[in-house]
C-alpha cells in the first residue's frame, strides 16, 4: 500500500530565537564550506584525470547537500522572522549564499566539460569502429563507399572505475 504524504508534514520548522537563527546560520555556513572544500578537492581530481577516486565523494556529497537542502529550507520558512529581527544575518547569508553558488558553478562547469569530452570521445570510437567493421568497397562513384549508420554496432562501456 503506498501513500502518499502530504508535503507540510515535511515543511521544516521556521526559526523561533535569536539562538535558533545563530545555531542555523553557524551550521549553514559550516556545511557550505565542508562541501566547498570538497568540491574542490572533487574538481581537481577529475582535472587530474582520476575519475575513481573522484566518484568515491559521491555519498559525502550526497550527504552535505542533504543538509544544505534541509537548511536552506529552514531559511526560507524563516525568511520573515530573519528579515524582521535578524537584519544582519539574514544579509550575511544571502551574500554567503551568493558566493557559493558563484563557486559551485565552477564545478559545474568542469564536470559538464567532463561530460562532453568523454561523450565526444566515445562517438568517436564508435565512428571508427562502424568504420572498421564496414567492408572496404567502392560505391558506384568510384569512391570508398560510407559505412551504413544503421548497421552501426553499439559501444559497450563499462562504469566500474
Amino acid at each position: 500500500m503506498n501513500r502518499q504524504v502530504p508535503a507540510a508534514k515535511f515543511a521544516p520548522a521556521p526559526i523561533a530565537s535569536t539562538e535558533d537563527a545563530q545555531a542555523l546560520a553557524a551550521h549553514l555556513n559550516e556545511v557550505m564550506e565542508g562541501l566547498l572544500k570538497l568540491l574542490d578537492h572533487e574538481t581537481n581530481l577529475v582535472r587530474a584525470g582520476k575519475i575513481g577516486d573522484a566518484a568515491r565523494l559521491e555519498a559525502t556529497k550526497s550527504e552535505l547537500a542533504r543538509l544544505y537542502l534541509a537548511d536552506t529550507a529552514r531559511v526560507k520558512a524563516s525568511v520573515p522572522y530573519l528579515k524582521a529581527k535578524q537584519p544582519k544575518l539574514f544579509e550575511m547569508l544571502r551574500q554567503r549564499h551568493e558566493t557559493f553558488q558563484s563557486l559551485l558553478q565552477v564545478n559545474l562547469t568542469v564536470l559538464a566539460t567532463l561530460h562532453a569530452v568523454s561523450e565526444s570521445i566515445m562517438r568517436g570510437v564508435s565512428t571508427e569502429l562502424t568504420r572498421k567493421a564496414a567492408p572496404q568497397v567502392y560505391g558506384s562513384t568510384g569512391r570508398h563507399a560510407t559505412p551504413d549508420p544503421r548497421r552501426s554496432q553499439p559501444v559497450a562501456v563499462s562504469r566500474a572505475l
